[in-house]
């Protein structure tokens, strides 16, 4: 048991350059979590991972952090009128209960195979869900901007809506009426992955789209609610476990602060759509960012053997692609926002002119 506690708590030295980066990272983390209504997870953790944070430290000081900055995106998105409370807090309770099937399973893969165990464990989980999800969500995108850029409830909602199934429960904002039965898978899956690899998000957000046929705009926003309730659970059971490392808590949540009420006013110059387009985008660029990684993961676990100069030349096109990743991101949001504030300006003058 004490090997096993010396082995998990393992915080990095931390230097301007590293300090730089995770504020650089949690300011993009934000801007796409106010933006799409993730917790920007699917950046922060890979991004602090590649600085050589065990991934374990990175899913916890992740998940301490989400809180707070999920409360201050939620509010801001509520003053627009984009969140379903009612929703949010229904599908956080079964989502409360995954985070903590999650944690247990996390503590399981680390305290069988180690802390090489629980990072290919995250960046195996990262892979196959990041590009399942964003590849569909690009295929959506797709087909919608085909129709017009005009969002359609999906067939599945449809008829999961059509089934009377009591108790039966009207979301107001999201205009939904469902049945509470179909909420709680999606909840309990959003809870435990984001207690695993801490992207509940990119499970959320579709779920509620595709599963219980809210818009992508009430979705993105009513996941804030949710990574709330979530992030306050699972900090309190990690920080009891001793996982989170405050120093990079504070750091990113400095710079998420800042970016995830930028990312909420960009929600309100841009169509529907476009928000599924930044998540398939991202989701994409990071999962081959963290495939990238896997064979490193392999090789400490000796499962297979991989050359040292091969594995740092991977280690380098990893930590540059998910430097990509979040500088796609950010260039997406900022030019739609850009685009869409421009447009603006001729119709605004033409109603000051009559």
């Amino acid at each position: 048991m004490e090997g096993y506690a010396q082995e998990v708590v393992n915080f990095i030295d931390l230097n301007m350059l590293s300090i730089g980066f995770l504020f650089v990272v949690g300011f993009i983390g934000g801007l796409v979590s106010g933006f799409i209504g993730s917790g920007g997870a699917f950046v922060l953790t890979p991004g602090m991972m590649s600085l050589g944070v065990p991934g374990t430290i990175a899913v916890a000081s992740n998940m301490c952090h989400k809180f707070p900055k999920a409360l201050v995106g939620a509010y801001k998105r509520l003053r627009y009128g984009q969140v379903d409370i009612k929703l949010g807090l229904v599908t956080a309770v079964s989502a409360a209960a995954g985070v903590q099937v999650g944690i247990k399973i996390q503590q399981f893969i680390l305290g069988k195979w180690g802390q090489a165990g629980s990072d290919l464990y995250v960046s195996l989980s990262f892979v196959a869900v990041l590009l399942v999800v964003g590849g569909y969500v690009l295929y959506d995108v797709m087909k919608t901007s085909k129709d017009g850029g005009e969002e359609k409830i999906s067939s599945l909602a449809r008829r999961l809506q059509a089934i009377n199934l009591p108790p039966m429960i009207h979301f107001k904002t999201a205009n939904i009426k469902i049945s509470l039965w179909f909420t709680i898978p999606v909840g309990f899956a959003t809870g435990m992955l984001a207690a695993t690899i801490a992207v509940g998000g990119f499970i959320g957000v579709p779920g509620m789209i595709y599963v219980l046929g809210a818009s992508g705009l009430i979705a993105s926003a009513t996941e804030l609610v949710i990574a709330f309730v979530m992030g306050f659970g699972g900090s309190v059971n990690w920080a009891m476990h001793g996982m989170v490392d405050i120093r990079l808590v504070l750091i990113i949540l400095g710079g998420s602060l800042l970016g995830v009420q930028l990312g909420a006013i960009g929600t309100t110059y841009v169509k529907e759509h476009m928000i599924k387009m930044v998540m398939a985008t991202i989701m994409l660029i990071v999962a081959l960012s963290r495939g990238l990684a896997i064979p490193g993961y392999l090789d400490r676990l000796g499962i297979v053997g991989v050359n040292i100069k091969t594995l740092n030349i991977l280690g380098k096109i990893s930590f540059i692609t998910m430097c990509l990743a979040l500088a796609t991101g950010a260039v997406i949001i900022l030019a739609s926002m850009w685009r869409a504030s421009r447009a603006s300006v001729p119709m605004e003058e033409g109603y000051a002119q009559v």
